[in-house]
């Protein structure tokens, strides 16, 4: 009796189904984080309202917040250049470095920003002040917000940073070659970098919209998804920012569209006569 050695070899496993349950576990833990983050996000803008400016928040405390909201917003964007990432580097590492080296690219991400997250603290806070003192002027600067944002869309940095934020497989085969020192947190700061030149104009319309707005922020978050993500993204890109332009005129006119600019009316405000 003949025994065919083959019968009794274990079955191999695909390559391919190694990579989709890597894929599967990577997105699911993303998404888990994103979910988390805006609970805490929607928990902690039901208690402070929308307000002008950072709403009595210091800065440690803003960072925090920021970048609480960020993984929110961008983490179901990044996803697929993290997980690019790590199964790249899944090839040449165990399990715990490759969590480890996934952790620096995200510490890397974020680094980025947070220093974005300085600049919006300072920005908010000087917009403010203007508000506080001045209210009317509060509609020239979201018009300025929305113009800003708007014409940004069809720069060409814009452009440069979209096309890395869709295609970052170049910048991640340019950075395969370097030290292995930090190398994962550069690239994740790298990345972060071109992420932040992209979104930044999109940012901004929370100084007017409000930046404790949650329907706002889910809206920008949608817009960043598709942006990169959806195969029309440039055109889609650019008619959002002829949105921004059409909301720019309005405005001035429309105060529904300022509620991140409109300081709060006191019960004594609120019972004299318009």
């Amino acid at each position: 009796m003949r025994f065919d050695r083959r019968a009794l070899a274990p079955p191999l496993r695909p390559a391919n189904l190694l990579s989709a349950r890597q894929l599967a576990l990577a997105w699911s833990l993303l998404t888990l984080i994103a979910l988390l983050a805006w609970v805490l996000v929607v928990g902690q803008a039901r208690d402070m309202g929308v307000e002008p400016g950072t709403m009595g928040m210091g800065l440690p405390v803003f960072l925090l917040f920021w970048l609480t909201m960020m993984i929110a917003m961008m983490f179901p964007s990044v996803a697929p250049v993290a997980i690019t990432w790590t199964r790249a580097i899944g090839r040449q590492s165990a399990g715990a470095t490759r969590v480890a080296r996934t952790t620096q690219f995200v510490v890397g991400y974020l680094l980025s920003w947070t220093v974005f997250g300085l600049i919006a603290y300072g920005l908010l806070a000087a917009t403010g002040a203007l508000v506080d003192e001045h209210p009317t002027v509060g509609r020239w600067i979201g018009a300025g917000a929305f113009l800003l944002a708007g014409l940004y869309q069809f720069t060409p940095l814009k452009n440069l940073c979209l096309r890395h934020c869709r295609s970052p497989m170049g910048q991640l085969m340019r950075y395969a070659a370097f030290r292995p020192g930090a190398r994962d947190l550069r690239v994740g700061a790298h990345h972060g970098a071109y992420c932040v030149g992209c979104c930044w104009g999109l940012m901004i319309v929370l100084v007017p919209l409000g930046v404790m707005n949650v329907l706002a922020m889910a809206a920008v978050a949608v817009v960043i998804f598709i942006e990169k993500l959806w195969r029309l993204g440039p055109l889609f890109s650019a008619a959002v920012g002829l949105a921004f332009v059409v909301l720019a005129v309005l405005a001035p006119f429309q105060s529904w569209l300022l509620p991140g600019l409109t300081p709060p009316q006191s019960p004594m405000t609120q019972m004299l006569p318009p």
